[in-house]
Formats: C-alpha cells, sequence, structure tokens
C-alpha cells in the first residue's frame, strides 16, 4: 500500500456500527493486586514493570519467576529461578503461586525477537506456557495478563486499513516466531475457560520502539542501509516502550477481560520511517530478497527470517479503539513520536553520547 509522510490514521470505513448494549464483562476498577507474580522477570517489559510496581505501595510483593532476576528487583521482590522448558516447571511454578499467595500474573516470557534456538523458544513459548498456566489455574491465580503482539494479524494484500481484535490471526504460522505466540494465546483462552471467575487480558502490541528498548525493529533501522521491497511502501504503525508499559500496568491495576490491542496514534510510510532515521534504501526484488535473506538469516547476519519480509511489502495496522473505550488506554506517543524518541537516542549512541541500548 503506497503512502505519503503522513502521521495520521488511514481512512476507516464509513459504516456505522449498531450500539451495543452494555457488556457483561466491562471494565471495573478494582483495588490493585497486593501480590504480583511476574515471568520473564529480566526482560525489557518484565524489569520495567517490576521497577514501577516497587515504587506502588498498592502492591506488597512482587515474585518474579524466570532464569536471571531483574536488576529493578528491590525489597518487594522474590526472585525464583525457573526454567519453564523443564518437565518439572508445573509442580515448582504451582508451589510458589500458591506458597506466595499470588493473585495476579504477568506473563512477559516471549522472546521479542526471533531466534535462531528454534527448539528452545516453542519449548519456552508454547510449552512453558501451557506448564504456566497449568500451574496458575491449579494455584487459584484471579487475573492472567499476557503479552503478544499485532504482528499475529499477519501481513497481506487483502488487509482493511485497520485489523481489530476479532480479526482472525493470518501470520504464518510456518514461522515459529509466530506459530508459538499464536499457540500461546490458545493456552490463555483455555486458562479463561477452564478456570471460572478468572479475568484474562491479551494486550498485543504493536512493534515497540523507543529510546532503551532492543529488538528485531531497532535492529533493522540501525542499519545504515536499509533493505525494502522493490514497488512496496506499506504503512507502519509502532508503539512507544513508554505506552506498552503503561498498558500493562492499566490491565494489572483494572478488571479489563478481553483482547485488547495496544497501538500508537497514526501511521508512517516504510519510505517516511527510512527517510527521519537518516538511513538510505536498498529496494530489492522480493523475490530475490527471499532467496538472499534465507541465506544471511541462516549465517546469522539477518534481523529476521524470510517470513517477516511481508511485512516490508503489505499492510497490518491493526485499530486501537477497542482499548481506548474499554481499557481508557491513551497512548502519549504518536507513531512519528515513537519513531523519533528512537531517532535520537540511536543519534547520541552513533556519536558515544548515549550507552548502547540492552538486549
Amino acid at each position: 500500500m503506497q503512502g505519503d509522510d503522513a502521521d495520521k490514521p488511514a481512512p476507516k470505513s464509513n459504516e456505522k456500527t449498531p450500539e451495543k448494549a452494555p457488556e457483561k464483562n466491562a471494565v471495573r476498577r478494582v483495588k490493585p493486586s497486593s501480590v504480583v507474580a511476574i515471568t520473564g522477570p529480566s526482560s525489557f517489559l518484565g524489569s520495567n514493570l517490576i521497577g514501577l510496581l516497587e515504587e506502588d505501595s498498592r502492591t506488597t510483593r512482587i515474585v518474579a519467576l524466570g532464569t536471571e532476576p531483574p536488576k529493578t528487583a528491590q525489597k518487594k521482590t522474590r526472585f525464583y529461578q525457573i526454567d519453564f522448558t523443564e518437565p518439572s516447571a508445573e509442580t515448582k511454578i504451582a508451589e510458589i503461586l500458591a506458597a506466595e499467595r499470588a493473585e495476579t500474573l504477568v506473563h512477559l516470557a516471549f522472546p521479542s525477537s526471533p531466534s535462531h534456538a528454534q527448539a528452545w523458544a516453542h519449548e519456552l513459548e508454547s510449552v512453558g506456557t501451557m506448564h504456566l498456566l497449568v500451574a496458575a489455574r491449579q494455584a487459584g491465580i484471579r487475573k492472567l495478563v499476557q503479552w503478544s503482539h499485532t504482528m499475529l494479524y499477519g501481513a497481506d494484500p487483502t488487509n482493511p486499513n485497520f485489523l481489530s481484535e476479532n480479526r482472525p490471526l493470518r501470520a504464518d504460522v510456518l514461522e515459529p516466531f509466530f506459530a508459538d505466540k499464536i499457540e500461546a494465546e490458545r493456552e490463555a483462552a483455555r486458562f479463561g475457560q477452564r478456570s471460572p471467575g478468572s479475568v484474562v487480558t491479551i494486550l498485543r502490541t504493536a512493534p515497540i520502539l523507543g529510546p532503551t528498548v532492543t529488538n528485531f525493529l531497532t535492529r533493522y533501522l540501525s542499519r545504515k542501509l536499509v533493505p525494502t521491497m522493490l514497488g512496496f511502501d506499506p504503512l507502519l504503525q509502532f508503539v512507544h516502550e513508554v505506552d506498552a508499559i503503561a498498558a500493562f500496568k492499566l490491565a494489572m491495576d483494572r478488571d479489563v477481560p478481553g483482547t485488547f490491542n495496544i497501538v500508537a496514534e497514526g501511521v508512517l510510510p516504510l519510505s517516511t520511517v527510512i527517510k527521519l532515521a537518516g538511513r538510505v534504501d536498498i529496494p530489492i526484488p522480493h523475490p530475490i530478497a527471499e532467496r538472499a535473506n534465507g541465506l544471511l538469516w541462516m549465517a546469522q547476519l539477518s534481523e529476521a527470517p524470510t517470513a517477516f519480509l511481508k511485512y516490508l511489502r503489505f499492510l497490518c495496522v491493526a485499530d486501537g479503539d477497542h482499548a481506548r473505550e474499554r481499557m481508557r488506554f491513551e497512548p502519549a506517543y504518536t507513531t512519528r513520536e515513537a519513531l523519533m524518541d528512537f531517532i535520537h537516542a540511536q543519534r547520541l549512541r552513533e556519536v558515544r553520547l548515549l550507552q548502547e541500548a540492552p538486549r
């Protein structure tokens, strides 16, 4: 889909939807859980959320479950070294959650970028999520907040301008990065079905961008020469790292059952993103790009496998209205502002005035 430099929403359909009756699962302001368990505590989202909860007087204890302790841990945090891929993980997690009397579980133990260790990633995301949620059900967890991605909708030439939460997930399931996350969402749905009275919230974030986060997107935009697909200029959408963290905190503080797209306002053509970043785009015919990227990925010289090249050709932009209406989530940064915040920090890093973002 072609586009000019325009940091504004693409036009939506003029069709009006009839007003709905109040939903049974409407947002309820509740007293924030006093004991919160977080997986992936050393990840970008995990460490930042733990830092917020350490300062929140309404949270009495944080239970960090993972292989590495978070650097933001202070007096409230209790770290338990757990490998979710181990067969015994389920029993250990159930015992810990029950002993700590955890009420809310925030599941963030997902790689933010594609991994060459595909077997390990599958065990962590798909099998590990199954172990975790069976344990959570046994321990009587009341609320589950789980991370997911808008990229799971898939990039496709038939996509509408904005993809709502009820659209099917059509990302390439032959790519493990997508398939494992889709399966993890199904596990979360099963947890909700088998745990009457529980609150299950899934937050599908747009690609996260900002001054401190590191992922496949930030590495792609940090190249001096940025490969693009000849003849294609898709509209892109991001979410600022601060807004992503705020959305998770909001879901923890309120009962907001359902699935929500967490996105910034506005879209930008890929060509504009590259221009604003001060990079040079290298248009490549997509059949050649696919073959070349396959070899580069095998040699660990590419940020992402070949399935990601579709996102350089076709539209995959999500609708954030549901999160605004139900969660009362209002992003502080637009797509352009998230990009510019990343660019300014990257330029400082390039002249060694700012430390490299942690991986």
